[in-house]
């Protein structure tokens, strides 16, 4: 992999939150469900999430910049660790000459190392694996209720990957051990998903309330009325207080999202809009030209000069 900041497009001095940025924004762009068939664009997105990852960790991120890892996360060949295999014989000397193309050809240095009778005997050198990101669009009623999605990482594994109820967009999932194989027998990393939520066509979240706006009618408004509105927990009936108004909001109690932490719901609630008939409802044309308000109103009187 080249080098992760210009993968990203930033600095090497660029904050956490420039990079979660620079992330968020070419992966959305190279997201391989935008680009089916298009293995470029599967292997851009494979590059920029490898970057995140390694950036996205302090540590590594620390390593990466004093030149300990390489930018797939992989030790890189210090004049000291040559030195402490100074007599492991020509294997050694070898690889001092010439470095390290690989992984592999770390361990196979080590395994020789090792067997050659260098100063150390036989140790293990292990590395814990790299972490994977994803990024997984979620329905508004999955993130709701709760599902179960089965994601492919970019690199090709497959994950059973639970949404909990009432998930949040922008929330991230961490699943330990599913990320990338550990080196030398090291931990495998985590996989994290980062969920994004994509908008209703009518109900809208803000914290654990739904808020959703309701059409009626002029009649149901002026004279009150039993009418069914959708709730994310199925329809349910309630009344439009006579005299209603556009903006009016009333409350349906334990109808929005459970709350994680207290299991206790929140609520929904419910602004009306008044919807005029249409201008050939030429009786109530006719009753207007000539209707004088008994108790006449101003709805403009606040925006008077």
């Amino acid at each position: 992999m080249r080098d992760p900041y210009q993968t990203l497009g930033v600095t090497r001095t660029a904050s956490d939150k420039e990079v979660k940025e620079a992330f968020k924004k070419l992966a959305r762009k190279f997201h391989p469900d935008l680009h089916p068939d298009d293995k470029a664009a599967e292997e851009k997105f494979k590059d920029i999430s490898a970057a995140n990852d390694l950036l996205r960790d302090k540590e590594k991120r620390r390593r990466f910049d004093a030149g300990e890892i390489d930018a797939d996360g992989a030790e890189r060949p210090q004049e000291r660790f040559y030195r402490d295999f100074a007599d492991g014989g020509a294997n050694a000397s070898h690889a001092a000459r010439e470095g390290f193309a690989s992984n592999e050809d770390l361990e196979e240095f080590l395994r020789r190392a090792f067997a050659s009778g260098g100063p150390r005997g036989p140790e293990t050198f292990q590395t814990r694996g790299q972490d994977v990101s994803y990024v997984l669009p979620v329905q508004f009623m999955e993130a709701v209720n709760g599902a179960q999605r089965t994601v492919t990482l970019p690199e090709g594994k497959t994950l059973q990957v639970t949404i909990p109820e009432g998930a949040e967009d922008r929330q991230m999932l961490r699943l330990r051990g599913q990320g990338m194989a550990g080196f030398g027998g090291g931990m495998a990393g985590d996989a994290y998903v980062e969920l994004h939520v994509e908008p209703h066509p009518f109900f809208h979240r803000k914290d654990d309330n739904i808020h959703v706006e309701v059409p009626v009618t002029l009649k149901e408004a002026m004279l009150g009325a039993r009418i069914e509105v959708p709730t994310i927990s199925g329809p349910v009936t309630m009344t439009i207080p006579k005299g209603s108004n556009t903006g009016t909001t009333l409350r349906l109690r334990d109808k929005g999202i459970r709350n994680r932490k207290t299991g206790q719901r929140g609520h929904q609630l419910i602004t009306l809009k008044a919807v005029l008939p249409s201008a050939e409802e030429l009786d109530l044309v006719a009753f207007l030209e000539t209707w004088q308000p008994k108790y006449p109103y101003h709805p403009r009187k606040e925006m008077s000069a």
